[in-house]
Parts: C-alpha cells; structure tokens; sequence
C-alpha cells in the first residue's frame, strides 16, 4: 500500500471514523444500512426489507 501524505490520511481516518460512528448509531436504534456492493445495493440490519424493491415505497405508477 502506498504511503498518503498526512493531510490526505487524517481526512481518510475522520471519514472512516464519521461512518463507523454513524453505523453504529443505526444499529444502536434498530435502523438498517445501505451499502453498495457488486453494482447492487445491500441492505445490512435486522428490519431491513428482504428485497431492495420494498424499500422503495408504495407503487405510485397507478
């Protein structure tokens, strides 16, 4: 791995830290995450939708 200058990696690790704060707050209140991977949004958290589809919303198509 390639060493970053100083500034460039404490603005990596405040990122990294602001997220994981984040993350756990989410999970502390029961609420689900989003995360991309493989082109395709994942749903991570016990009231997760099973399916990325039920997270949109009713259908307003009609």
């Amino acid at each position: 791995m390639t060493q970053l200058p100083p500034d460039t990696q404490e603005m990596l690790d405040s990122l990294r830290a602001a997220v994981a704060e984040t993350l756990e707050r989410k999970r502390r209140l029961g609420q689900y995450a989003v995360f991309w991977q493989d082109g395709k949004p994942v749903l991570i958290g016990e009231d997760a939708p099973r399916y990325p589809e039920d997270a949109k919303g009713p259908d307003r198509s009609q």
